[in-house]
This record gives C-alpha cells, sequence and structure tokens, in this order.
C-alpha cells in the first residue's frame, strides 16, 4: 500500500476533503507533525488510529522506521498541523526516500496557504516563485533576495508573525518598494488581505494586526512602483538635509507630501546623506 500525503485544513475545518477523510478512517499508521493537533482533527470526525509523531527535529530519526512499515504493506497516511506536508512542513525527506525506493506514493489535492494567497492579492497567477520562508541569518537571507531581485516572475513569501516587520523592511530593502499584498489567517473567520506596496505595510500595521501566519506576494521585478525613482522627492529630500532638517522632520514631511513610505525616505536619508543630518 502507498504512502499517502494528505493535506489538512488550515483554519477552516470544511475544507477537509472526502476523500481525505477515507484516507485516515482506513489509514494503518497516521504520521503527524504534532500528535495533539491531530488527534483533535481525528476527534472532530470521530475517527481512532494510531498516530506517530514526524517533525522537523525527528523526521531523519523516523525515516528508517516508516519505510520498514510502508513496505511491509502498512497503509500510511501523512500530515501535517495545517495545509500540505512538504511545503513549507515536514515531508519532503520521507517522499523522496519513498521515490527513490520504488514504493507506492500518492498524494492528494487539498488545502494550502499558497494558492489563494496569490488569487487574494490580485497578482499574475501565470507564473509565479514560491520562496516560502527565508531561511538563516540577515545576511543569508539578504542574500536569497539578491538573487529573486531580477526575477520577473510574482514572488511568494510565508513570514512569521515575530519576524514581520524586520523581513518587509529587508524585503523592501533589496527588491526595491514594489506592489505586494500581505494575507493573513486564511480560511478563518479574520481572514485579511492588506495591498500596498512592501515598504507602506510598516506604516500600516498595528500590534493588533501582526496575528498569526503571513502570505506576502510580491510583484515581479517589471512591476516595480515607478514613484519611487521620481527625482522630485529625492532632491527635496537632499535639500531638507543640508538646511538641517532631522531625519524624522524629513520623512514625516515628504512621506505626507509624496505619499511615500517613511521607512523608505529614512533608507535613502541614510544611503545618501551621511553626515548631513541629525
Amino acid at each position: 500500500m502507498p504512502l499517502t500525503v494528505v493535506p489538512t485544513p488550515i483554519g477552516n475545518l470544511e475544507d477537509m476533503t472526502l476523500r481525505g477523510l477515507r484516507i485516515l478512517r482506513e489509514a494503518d499508521l497516521i504520521a503527524c507533525e504534532d500528535t495533539r493537533h491531530t488527534l483533535k482533527l481525528l476527534n472532530h470526525y470521530s475517527i481512532s488510529k494510531p498516530l506517530i509523531s514526524y517533525h522537523k527535529f525527528n523526521e531523519k530519526e523516523r525515516l528508517a522506521p516508516l519505510l520498514k512499515r510502508i513496505e511491509d504493506g502498512e497503509r500510511v497516511a501523512l500530515v501535517s498541523d495545517a495545509g500540505t506536508p512538504g511545503i513549507s512542513d515536514p515531508g519532503m525527506i520521507l517522499i523522496k526516500a519513498v521515490i527513490e525506493r520504488g514504493l507506492p506514493l500518492d498524494v492528494l489535492p487539498g488545502p494550502n496557504a499558497l494558492l489563494p494567497a496569490i488569487l487574494l492579492s490580485g497578482m499574475g497567477m501565470d507564473s509565479f516563485t514560491f520562496v516560502g520562508f527565508l531561511e538563516g541569518k540577515k545576511e543569508e537571507k539578504k542574500f536569497r533576495l539578491e538573487e529573486l531581485r531580477q526575477n520577473r516572475q510574482t514572488l511568494v513569501f510565508y513570514i512569521a508573525p515575530h519576524r514581520l516587520l524586520k523581513e518587509l523592511e529587508l524585503m523592501g530593502g533589496v527588491l526595491g518598494d514594489r506592489p505586494a499584498a500581505l494575507v493573513k489567517e486564511i480560511s478563518k473567520v479574520h481572514q485579511e488581505c492588506i495591498r500596498g506596496t512592501l515598504l507602506s505595510f510598516c506604516d500600516l500595521l498595528t500590534e493588533d494586526k501582526i496575528r498569526g501566519e503571513f502570505v506576502c506576494v510580491v510583484g515581479g521585478a517589471e512591476e516595480i512602483a515607478p514613484v519611487m525613482e521620481d527625482p522630485a522627492w529625492m532632491d527635496e529630500v537632499l535639500m531638507m538635509c543640508k538646511a538641517g532638517e532631522s531625519t524624522k522632520n524629513v520623512a514625516n514631511l515628504l512621506s505626507i507630501k509624496y505619499c511615500i513610505p517613511r521607512n523608505r525616505i529614512k533608507r535613502y536619508i541614510l544611503e545618501n546623506c551621511t553626515g548631513e543630518v541629525v
């Protein structure tokens, strides 16, 4: 019998498919990211099956026992806490190993945050690059963004709430202040899509909005907002800096006058007015 990858709801239990429920009911074993979380899902649908934890900290350790059970003909279902296993969640190590050994594999279609976010953003679906979470330290993230800077496809990022503002600033600094959309709480009661530009989000977001996982959909390289290259505001920044205006005053005044995010102006000041402002 195959290893079956079963997507699970990302917020709304009504998104669980009938086929997914059947596979879980027929499984001999369910490998899951968090047994407590999956148990709640199974209890909701009155399903009782053996569970084994399978997460990013033990997936290599669990690999051999799971492969053995699949080779022995057991029906193993693979789930994550929410969405599709292997998409920014544990699962690919087991999936690749099953393929390499020529064992049967099946993957069910179902819930994920990626596609709804792109459609809600209103940006191009014809061609996109799924980046997922930016991994590593700041310099590693910056290097990854530099690789993507000239990419003309729509870019899709996953961002944890505690990293949101810093990563938006980093993305805006490397990619430029291009059109973007922030989508949060997909399929939940408080689902929201905020459309604007990368750096404008830093001014728009308040603490009460920075909750839950975010999907950030960013326009491709050709969609960079042309207003950011308008020399008028740049010239005025230089004039005000030479006149002794503080960075804060310059950013506040010109962000209102030109409808430009304050962080964008501050970054321009840091890059071009060193020693001329306080």
